[in-house]
């Protein structure tokens, strides 16, 4: 029995020995040692002109001169958040295919939202959240990365946001890692076998909650520095605090959360030697240049245009970190998450056409017409996000097809005012037609999709008083130039401007790593 243990033992190693040897040998053909990931919620492509002449060399201007730069990322689904675009990001899938169709979803049963990784089956290490990866149906770019070895190199994420951390973990990772909302610890999930204490360590040592009484935000710059800036914003400079209730989530809508961020990496680099080891190991990072939610003024370019600016010299001292501990032999990708979500009501002074859409009036009148065609009952049992949810339970025991309840509901909703379009889940799963309807396909899963989809009216504002909690926000379509860098060996750099899917991504860098796809990424990878 010990022989046959002795020779277990030596034929484990010799396997182990091989597939190290196996990385080893690509490393030295030119693998990249290291990949970084930078997913930066919001970033736009013209703000990064704009503000060319307040950039370092080493940030912004870095990955424009020795990356390719392609100028406009397309996202072409209905509706955006940063979890539903960093995920087809990381999958090269849409929300209808990898599952994630926005950052919660709406259970029927409870008429409650849930965020939409949500798993009771794991606790936290450092917060009350039970998170996993395991709605994201299809693998990911990390996961494939980490598969690629056998398991060799390691995988980590950091993120401000829980659920964006995990995303970009994936399933396979070693850990994630995120600033907890309510007690501004870092936390991670036991879902994940590794908790480091480079991490861990921070809560004692140099906690977050620690600082936030006497921390400010305040302008990096002369506020008549700042272009484009409306007179009276440069007479009164923004300063923001961070005491009282909800100062962890304020803090992380500041510039300020980007150099926690950046903190964080650098030490995961220096303390866990990513880059340095026989696989290849990947860092997957989210910043945020995102409009503030409790800006002072609803002209918050000044406040937008000094993340901008902060951003750029965070992205400097980390790459500084990477060239310092591991040196050229890095790929790094950054990218946009695609939209902007800056929406604010303009001054009634400029009469700019308006309105007012309260989802509880319409799930109320939709009801009445309802009971006018079928008899009393609750045929709308939910409304969320613009989606509304009817009672097919009840449809099925009144012997009417949920079908022609849909039908009936979309044309009614449709000459409801504020609604500009209402289309049932029929005609966007069977007969996706218009170029609306294709996008609605592509970000709707069936598990838990509602049943008909409305689409407000620009300019209006939305009140969502059929649930609590939710803030009021206005119905606006802005495209957004959405830019993407790739900086790898024996890539030259260029200027793409021609628009590119954002589905290519995970394909390119798999081309660049040279690793399999994603399983659901079905796009091409760009010939760079």
């Amino acid at each position: 029995m010990r022989k046959k243990k002795q020779v277990n033992r030596l034929i484990s190693s010799m396997i182990f020995s091989l597939v190290a040897m196996s990385a080893l040998s690509q490393t030295a053909a030119g693998r990249p040692t290291l990949v970084v990931g930078i997913t930066i919620d919001q970033l736009r492509s013209d703000y990064i002109d704009l503000l060319q002449s307040h950039f370092g060399n080493n940030g912004f201007k870095r990955l424009m001169r020795e990356g390719v730069y392609l100028e406009n990322l397309t996202f072409d689904i209905s509706k955006f958040d940063k979890l539903t675009t960093t995920a087809l990001l990381y999958t090269g899938a849409y929300p209808n295919i990898n599952g994630i169709i926005s950052s919660e979803r709406y259970e029927e049963s409870d008429h409650r939202r849930y965020k939409v990784l949500t798993d009771t089956k794991y606790i936290g290490n450092a917060s009350n959240e039970t998170l996993s990866p395991m709605a994201l149906k299809v693998s990911t770019l990390s996961d494939e990365l980490r598969m690629d070895n056998n398991g060799i190199g390691e995988v980590y994420a950091i993120a401000p946001d829980a659920q964006q951390a995990i995303i970009m973990a994936g399933h396979a990772a070693n850990g994630a890692f995120w600033i907890d909302d309510k007690t501004g610890k870092w936390a991670s999930t036991t879902f994940y076998k590794d908790y480091p204490t480079v991490v861990s360590n921070r809560n004692f040592s140099q906690s977050l909650t620690s600082k936030l009484d006497t921390i400010q935000w305040k302008p990096i710059l002369n506020v008549n520095d700042y272009p484009g800036i409306a007179l009276h914003r440069t007479l009164f400079p923004f300063k923001y605090t961070f005491a009282g209730e909800n100062r962890v989530e304020k803090f992380k809508q500041s510039a300020l959360v980007n150099e926690e961020i950046t903190e964080v990496a650098i030490d995961c680099i220096d303390e866990l030697t990513l880059g340095k080891r026989a696989g290849v190991d990947m860092l997957n990072i989210a910043y945020t240049v995102s409009p503030i939610d409790y800006a002072f003024d609803a002209d918050s370019r000044i406040e937008l245009q000094d993340k901008y600016i902060r951003l750029d010299r965070d992205l400097a001292r980390l790459f500084a970190a990477i060239d310092r501990q591991v040196g050229r032999n890095v790929c790094i990708f950054v990218t946009s998450t695609g939209y902007f979500s800056d929406s604010y009501a303009p001054e009634a002074r400029f009469n700019i056409p308006t309105g007012e859409f309260s989802s509880k009036k319409a799930v109320s009148l939709l009801n009445m017409y309802l009971m006018a065609l079928y008899g009393t009952g609750s045929w709308v049992s939910g409304y969320y996000d613009q989606t509304v949810y009817l009672n097919e339970a009840l449809a099925k025991e009144q012997n009417i097809s949920v079908e022609e309840l849909r039908d009936k509901s979309g044309k009614f909703l449709r000459r409801m005012a504020g609604v500009c379009n209402a289309y049932t889940l029929d005609e966007i799963i069977d007969n996706p037609t218009s170029d609306d309807l294709r996008r609605l396909h592509k970000t709707i899963t069936t598990d838990y999709a509602g049943d008909v989809f409305l689409q407000i009216t620009p300019g209006w504002k939305v009140v969502d008083d059929y649930n609590t909690n939710l803030k009021d926000t206005y119905s606006i379509n802005n495209a957004v130039s959405a830019p993407c860098f790739i900086i790898a060996p024996n890539i030259e750099p260029k200027k793409i401007i021609t628009p590119v899917d954002a589905t290519i991504l995970a394909p390119t860098v798999s081309r660049i790593l040279r690793i399999r796809s994603p399983n659901a990424a079905k796009e091409l990878p760009l010939n760079l």
